[in-house]
């Protein structure tokens, strides 16, 4: 990277006003408690806690099990208030704004369609309706000047049969707003490989994907992904590391590094299903240092108590990541974004990089 490098210690209002790009958070995963309170009681719903600080400590607690199927069983309650239109419109236009208020300028949105049909709406519904409140989001955020661009990944959930009919979808919808796949839920013991059928569509029909792998399960299903499979990026990819030993890199994780293929990790999340045992210790610092295409991510903003400064402010206080560090993930993942070369560049060119470069001529008293 060029331009001025600090290291001056960054402070949480700094790295708040840092622009920033996400490409693993899911919206089910993002709601606001307070929203989450509301819609609850709309739909009849009954929520473990129904003051918002309650409920959001709640999520927290509850998802530091350390155990991947009941950090996803926590959806339950997220899921219940967005089967309706009303419901989906919110929380989604909710999704955009909370991003521009941490900052970010481009954000992927992921979500399962088939979870979101128990209300009546059918499949192409849900879509359309989340890029509703999604377009509403981004209107609202750019008339306030604080434009983001975001881009949806549809999800087919791995333990169930229809990740085809998703693939579908996605590409029935791919001219209006959604840019991109993936496959979520529980890993062990459901392979990437037995969608075939929705990659080797998707393919065909050019709609990038990316497929959760090496977070529950290890090495075989970070290979599985991107050689049987084909994907173009990894969600988490914690157990990479695994392929490493005194800085030397094994088959798979040279592979990885040597094409430039995305690592979409999430700190946090990675430490509540005990993916990672620390955040100073996390992979993502020692790929980092390697030379890996490394990205910091959300993963789920409720459900982790999280944000993507609260992700940088940790990797800056508790692994000694400097404003370089923050500025070369930030750029890593608008490299990997699945929108056209000529949008990514414009944001690289035009909107991250003369801001790191202005907070590193600031910290040094530059300015």
């Amino acid at each position: 990277m060029t331009g001025p490098r600090s290291t001056h210690p960054l402070d949480t209002d700094t790295i708040r006003r840092l622009p920033k790009a996400v490409l693993h958070d899911h919206l089910d995963g993002a709601l606001r408690p307070a929203t989450l309170v509301e819609l609850a009681a709309e739909v009849g719903h009954t929520l473990p806690a129904t003051d918002p600080e309650a409920l959001a400590a709640w999520y927290y607690d509850a998802a530091n099990s350390g155990d991947l199927v009941r950090y996803i069983a926590t959806f339950e309650h997220t899921l219940a208030v967005m089967q309706h239109r009303e419901g989906l419109l919110r929380t989604a236009q909710e999704y955009v704004l909370d991003l521009a208020a941490d900052g970010v300028v481009y954000g992927e949105v992921r979500y399962a369609p088939e979870l979101m049909v128990n209300g009546g709406l059918t499949l192409p519904e849900v879509v359309e309706t989340v890029q509703e409140g999604l377009a509403a989001g981004m209107a609202a955020a750019a008339a306030a000047g604080t434009p983001v661009r975001v881009g949806t990944l549809l999800c087919g959930m791995r333990m169930f049969d229809r990740t085809r009919e998703i693939a579908d979808l996605a590409v029935a919808h791919r001219d209006a707003g959604v840019v991109g796949f993936d496959i979520a839920g529980a890993e062990d013991g459901f392979p990437p490989a037995a969608h075939l059928a929705a990659f080797e569509h998707l393919r065909l029909e050019n709609v990038p994907f990316t497929i959760h792998a090496g977070e529950a399960h290890g090495l075989p299903s970070i290979h599985q992904a991107l050689q049987v499979c084909g994907a173009q990026r990894i969600g988490h990819g914690v157990r990479l590391a695994d392929d490493i030993a005194d800085g030397k890199l094994g088959r798979l994780a040279g592979w990885v590094r040597d094409r430039r293929v995305a690592l979409e990790m999430c700190p946090t999340s990675n430490l509540q299903t005990g993916a990672a045992e620390s955040v100073a210790t996390h992979p993502i610092t020692l790929l980092r240092d390697l030379g890996f295409r490394v990205t910091v991510n959300t993963d789920n903003r409720l459900v982790s108590g999280t944000t993507m400064t609260r992700e940088m402010s940790l990797l800056v206080e508790e692994a000694g990541w400097t404003l370089d560090d923050l500025r070369t993930v930030t750029v890593n993942a608008l490299k990997s974004a699945f929108i056209p070369f000529d949008e990514r560049n414009a944001l690289i060119r035009d909107v991250v990089l003369p801001a790191y470069d202005a907070a590193a001529a600031e910290a040094s008293g530059a300015v």
